[in-house]
Order: C-alpha cells, then sequence, then structure tokens
C-alpha cells in the first residue's frame, strides 16, 4: 500500500467516535460549500476556469506520483501563481456570493420604506403600465430595487424624483424621447432615475435574446433587484431575478410573483413553481 494511505488508514483507526463524528460533519459542510459555488458560477463563463483549475490539480497530483519531476514542479508553480490569478479572474462571482451573505436571513430588513397597501398599489401601477406596454409593443425595463442599493447605476442615468404611476412609466419609454434608452430604476415607490445604463450578463444566452433582457440578467447576477422587461418585437414580458428569466408572463401571473417577492407572501412561491418549469417560451 502507498505509504500515503498507510498513514491515512492508520489515522481513521486511531480515532475516537467524537473525531469521526466532527470529521464527517466537516466533510459535509464543505461539500455543501463546494455544491454553493457551483451553483453560484454555474451558466456564466467561471465554470470553464473551474474545470481548468481541477485539470491542473489532477495533473499535478498524478505527476507527483508518476514522478515526473520536471512537470511537477512547472505544475506547483503554476498553482502558487493561481492564487493570485484566481481572485482577479473571478472578481464578479466573488462579490456577488459576499453580497449574498450579506443579504442572508441574519441581516434581512425587508423593505422599509412601504406598507403593504403602498406595495399593492405599487404592484398595480407596475402591471398596469406592462399592460399599456405590451399592447403596445413598446420596449420597457424597469428594475425595482430591494436590499442591495443601485445608487451606483442611478447614477449612469437621469436623475428623477417622481412617484411611479402607470402614466409615467409609459411615457418614460415612448420611442424617440429622451429618457426611452436604457432602464428605469424604483426605489421604494419612486422612480429615481431613468435612462441608466446595466451590466449585461456573462452568461450563455439564446442569441435571440435582446439588449434589454441580457441587461436585465445582468443587473440580477450582480444584486438583489428585480427587473422587469417588455419585449419591442413581440410585446411579451418578462421578470429576471437571481440571474433567472421567467418569460412570457401573463398580468396574473406578474402580479402574483411580484406580489411573492415583495409582500413576502406565507403560502407557496408561485416564483418557484414558475422557475422549476423553465420560465415558458421566447420574449
Amino acid at each position: 500500500m502507498h505509504p500515503t494511505w498507510t498513514s491515512i488508514v492508520f489515522h481513521i483507526e486511531n480515532m475516537s467516535a467524537t473525531d469521526i463524528i466532527v470529521s464527517l460533519i466537516d466533510v459535509v459542510l464543505i461539500a455543501y460549500l463546494f455544491f454553493r459555488v457551483i451553483l453560484l458560477i454555474r451558466g456564466t463563463r467561471a465554470i470553464h476556469l473551474v474545470q481548468g483549475v481541477v485539470v491542473l490539480v489532477l495533473a499535478t497530483v498524478v505527476s507527483g506520483w508518476l514522478q515526473l519531476s520536471v512537470i511537477n514542479w512547472l505544475l506547483e508553480q503554476a498553482r502558487l501563481s493561481l492564487l493570485i490569478a484566481i481572485p482577479i479572474v473571478f472578481q464578479p462571482e466573488l462579490r456577488r456570493a459576499l453580497e449574498k451573505v450579506g443579504r442572508g436571513k441574519i441581516f434581512w430588513r425587508g423593505l422599509p420604506l412601504l406598507d403593504e397597501p403602498e406595495l399593492e398599489k405599487l404592484i398595480e401601477s407596475l402591471d398596469r403600465a406592462t399592460r399599456l406596454l405590451s399592447r403596445n409593443k413598446v420596449g420597457a425595463l424597469i428594475v425595482l430595487e430591494r436590499e442591495t442599493g443601485l445608487n451606483d447605476f442611478a447614477e449612469t442615468g437621469i436623475a428623477i424624483d417622481a412617484r411611479v404611476s402607470p402614466e409615467f412609466l409609459v411615457n418614460v419609454f415612448i420611442p424617440n424621447t429622451p429618457l426611452h434608452d436604457g432602464a428605469v430604476i424604483v426605489r421604494g415607490n419612486r422612480v429615481v432615475a431613468a435612462a441608466c445604463f446595466l451590466p449585461l450578463t456573462e452568461a450563455q444566452v439564446d442569441p435571440k435574446m435582446g439588449g434589454r433582457h441580457r441587461a436585465a440578467l445582468g443587473i440580477t447576477e450582480q444584486t438583489d433587484a428585480v427587473a422587469v422587461v417588455v419585449s419591442e418585437e413581440t410585446g411579451a414580458v418578462s421578470l429576471a431575478r437571481d440571474g433567472k428569466l421567467i418569460r412570457n408572463l401573463d398580468e396574473e401571473n406578474l402580479h402574483s410573483i411580484l406580489k411573492d417577492l415583495f409582500l413576502v407572501a406565507e403560502k407557496p412561491s408561485l416564483l418557484s413553481f414558475l422557475q422549476g418549469n423553465g420560465g415558458g417560451g421566447d420574449g
């Protein structure tokens, strides 16, 4: 038996029951951590980088077993270089992970700006606006701020301080007007900015997907915001959250999903059901 395996067997044989339980808990926690990391980077370019790192580590181990000293030394140096390179390459994913930790249940504060009747009124206004925009095939992108502040993105557009209303939102997105390009950012029941530039998604998406949908995915990958998109070509209404897009929503489904997200309903979430079924077809 290889000396390493002999040492491992000897160590296990001399472990107490408490040591074994603690070790099992340790392994389970590490496995869960890796699972969460994989979920975080799935669908982004980072998954290919992870595959490259895994291949590099396996090659280092194999070269050590085969006593290929020169190759092993080169691989070891490359692995040391990764300690510096990985935080730089994975910066967007690391930032997103830390933001999600900060938005965890321990720090969750809800939406302090609006009470339930005001939130219901906001959702009704969004429903009416998207219905009118969809009927006339006017493209629109409305971003609803939640826990993560969107000031950085709001500063890229035109500052506005106006109460959300269907009429106002429809007028903003009328083609060939100064504010129709870009996104509207909503905080509470106020429109804080329009014509805002948002980051595009890094994930692999349908090539037919337009810029508004890519921007909706991008902002929801980096923040906990919710984005409502109206397609200019088809009039279809979509909703993005956590880097996932639910497409072809009717008025009733959109209303229910927004209530699930912002009113924190006790009943099973329609949002979870739709995401579990892939969210529908083309937008």
